[in-house]
């Protein structure tokens, strides 16, 4: 009686995948069994679909937390698809033969790595394990191998296996499966997995052959790790089979990306380049292994130029002969992509791979997505978004083509239905939940207001990249607001500051989700009791006040968040001059705290303005303070009419006199000039005050203060420096077009030796 066919292969090799259907057509075989999970037979269908386009990937998930996860991608050139396919286009029934899914999630707690402090103590049997010699695993022979041939496994792959013949690739690669097999003594975790499942997948093979089918017309894809076991180990026993441990599973058929494909996203199986493997498996396909270089060199250009650059034909000629040399200095038949990436940072980056960066990504990696057909089979957040999709016909936006849509959150009146008269507000919840989510459908813009709050603008874009979020999104619930609500839940309790914990209660709100929010609020108030920054403290009062003001648009009750923000809004008051005294670096920040505090104040009759008048007016007064807060604190004052003329010239008087040093004093202008500028321009008595300052000032003195005042002007506008002029050129007698000129005309030689000066200006000792 005959043997099974035991055929090698790489995952994601291409020269496997033309080789291993070279195979197949001259073997005729009865049956097709593939490496994969036995479970997932029903998934063969729809990877078999015309309309089906890869990478696409098939995961498997836990239905109750913590949710474990398993993930079969494939590519077109994969072994394992390319036997599928063949099986479909000539009739030959095809089946995967490896453990079941709901095993390997069953068995994924066994298997884990176990922690150090759960092994035996010291002088047991894991403090013996620790102190022998480490165990040649199969990633430190690849690391051997690589040492040796002095590149990386993926090119030593490509030099010795992608360019061999195809009557030489099955027993090269079951050779090299049996000899790093015989190298390699994985940890005893890995070991026992890799038993189990050859039992497993030897039991399929025998029951094959007990069903009828002769062995030798039973043709096996498996890695070229497992065939040395499938030749020699011993099938499962029924007994064997009804106690391997399972998990309560499910399964989807997912589209997939280059990008997630390869290894620079993580992915452990993945290769580094799974745009130029496609490449090579055109090749292969077409006029032969050979023509690689043509496609990758002609395409690189080709992104190169789109990118903006000049490549000539001449570059690209070169390139191709040059790779063609260190291929034959290297000693393949043909040049690898470590060649061609060589050659071509030669001759088309001119030595710099950064120049060639952009179209190398481009023609490597690649942006490719697959695409299922309708009708394959969804998780339950998938019929849910599509479901609701419909419901708030958001349907046409599912398009490649970036769309816009405005939404008018007030409640429409001249409506029958209440669904219809809140339809634009449960849009807004519903895009909200994928941005929570992380499903990239809808980006939200920047409010186009002033003052109104009942606006919502989006750009909706519909990519297979967001098909793919959306079925990762299973794993966390089975609705969209489901997964959404886990969502937040996980960051609310992974948060460790209060601005964090808002953030997460103010996502809640801009989701309708009040329960979220309800635990969001109970992990702030936990968070509370800590000491925070006066810039946290403003920022996450900000964000709360956003509820109370937006809450009844929403439909959310905002009276919890009311005494939060009162307790907030009362700590704010008593450390904001604490605050006040810091360095130059921190000023900046402080102010913008000062003004977040102030825009609350204003928002909400329920805190206490005189207090915080009062406040204001202490940090404006006092001199120990950082003399930029106390400017800013008389800007606030000023532009809420709690400070007059008189008050703010003598203010102007006694912060700008040649008593006080020069960066005392301008800093406090870059203070006052910080907010409220058209009110402080119309103000001529104060420019006239500062122009007699600056007059008083000596050489040295001058430069130090020109130092703060030329950064107080920096983000002034065009319009405000042309008004600030005007009030000089009235000043100084001119006309403003006079004192215009010159203020903006060329510096003569003296001044643009004192600008230059103040490049190499020592700010320590200020």
């Amino acid at each position: 009686m005959g043997a099974p066919t035991l055929f090698g292969i790489r995952h994601l090799s291409p020269a496997a995948a033309y080789h291993l259907r070279r195979a197949l057509d001259k073997a005729r075989p009865g049956l097709v069994l593939v490496e994969g999970p036995s479970d997932l037979n029903d998934q063969m269908e729809w990877l078999c679909h015309p309309e089906t386009q890869f990478p696409a990937a098939i995961m498997a998930y836990t239905r109750e937390a913590p949710v474990r996860t398993i993930l079969y991608p494939f590519a077109v050139y994969s072994p394992e698809i390319q036997a599928i396919l063949w099986s479909n286009e000539h009739g030959i029934p095809c089946r995967f033969m490896d453990l079941p899914s709901s095993v390997f999630l069953g068995m994924k707690p066994w298997f884990a790595p176990v922690p150090e402090e759960n092994e035996e103590g010291e002088g047991g049997a894991g403090e013996a394990a620790r102190s022998e010699e480490p165990a040649q695993t199969t990633e430190s022979v690849y690391r051997r191998l690589e040492t040796l041939t002095g590149e990386d496994h993926d090119t030593f792959w490509e030099r010795t296996f992608e360019q061999l013949d195809s009557g030489a690739f099955q027993t090269a690669n079951n050779t090299f499966g049996r000899q790093l097999r015989a190298a390699s003594a994985d940890d005893a975790r890995r070991t026992a997995e890799t038993v189990v499942r050859e039992a497993y997948m030897k039991r399929v093979i025998a029951q094959a052959a007990s069903d009828g089918i002769p062995p030798e017309k039973i043709f096996c894809v498996c890695g070229s790790f497992h065939v040395a076991g499938l030749e020699e180990n011993q099938p499962m026993t029924d007994e064997e089979e009804a106690a391997l441990p399972r998990a309560d599973s499910c399964v989807t058929l997912m589209p997939y990306s280059y990008y997630r494909l390869s290894s620079r996203s993580g992915y452990g199986a993945g290769n580094r380049a799974p745009a130029y493997f496609e490449l090579l498996w055109d090749a292969l396909n077409g006029d032969g292994v050979g023509q690689t270089a043509y496609l990758y060199l002609t395409r690189l250009a080709a992104a190169h130029r789109k990118a903006g650059n000049l490549v000539s034909s001449a570059e690209v000629i070169e390139a191709v002969r040059l790779a063609d040399t260190l291929a034959a200095l290297r000693g393949s038949r043909y040049p690898a992509l470590s060649d061609l990436r060589d050659a071509s940072v030669t001759t088309m980056g001119h030595g710099s791979f950064s120049e060639l960066a952009i179209a190398a990504a481009d023609t490597e990696i690649g942006r490719k997505i697959g695409f299922l057909p309708e009708g394959v089979a969804r998780t339950s957040v998938q019929e849910d978004f599509y479901r609701q999709l419909k419901a708030l016909r958001l349907e046409k936006y599912r398009t490649a083509e970036l769309q816009r849509l405005d939404l008018d959150l007030r409640e429409k009146l001249n409506v029958k239905s209440e669904a219809a008269a809140s339809g634009d507000l449960r849009r807004s919840f519903f895009l909200h939940r994928l941005r929570v989510l992380g499903v990239h459908f809808a980006a939200l813009l920047p409010s186009r207001q002033d003052g109104a709050n009942w606006g919502e603008y989006w750009e909706l874009r519909w990519t297979p990249e967001a098909e793919i979020e959306i079925v990762e999104s299973a794993l966390m619930g089975e609705t969209i607001e489901g997964a959404a609500a886990f969502a937040l839940k996980e960051r609310a309790d992974s948060s460790a500051s209060i601005a964090e914990a808002a953030a997460i209660f103010q996502d809640a709100f801009l989701c309708g989700m009040p329960a979220a929010a309800a635990h969001a609020l109970a992990v702030f108030q936990g968070l509370s009791v800590d000491s925070a920054a006066i810039s946290e403290v403003a920022e996450t009062a900000s964000r709360l006040s956003l509820v109370v003001r937006y809450g009844d648009l929403r439909r959310f009750d905002p009276a919890p968040v009311i005494p939060l923000i009162q307790q907030l809004y009362l700590r704010a008051c008593l450390t904001l001059s604490g605050a006040c005294v810091c360095d130059l670096k921190a000023a900046p920040e402080v102010c913008r705290a000062m003004d977040l505090l102030n825009v609350l104040q204003l928002n909400h009759d329920f805190l206490d303005e005189t207090r915080w008048v009062d406040l204001l007016a202490d940090i404006s007064d006092r001199d120990d303070l950082n003399t930029r807060c106390s400017g800013f604190a008389m800007a606030i004052l000023l532009e809420r009419g709690k400070a007059d003329e008189a008050l703010l010239s003598r203010e102007v008087a006694r912060r700008l006199s040649p008593g006080v040093p020069a960066d005392l004093g301008a800093g406090w202008f870059e203070g006052l000039a910080g907010k409220n500028r058209y009110a402080l321009i119309a103000r001529l008595s104060l420019w006239r005050q500062l122009d007699d300052y600056l007059s008083g000032l000596d050489d040295e003195t001058f430069r130090r203060a020109l130092v703060f005042l030329r950064r107080a002007f920096a983000d002034f506008s065009p319009g405000e420096k042309n008004d600030i002029a005007e009030n000089l050129g009235e000043i100084w007698g001119v006309t403003p077009q006079q004192a215009a000129e010159v203020l903006m005309n060329d510096l003569t030689g003296p001044e643009q030796a004192v600008l230059e000066g103040l490049d190499e200006f020592d700010f320590d000792d200020i």
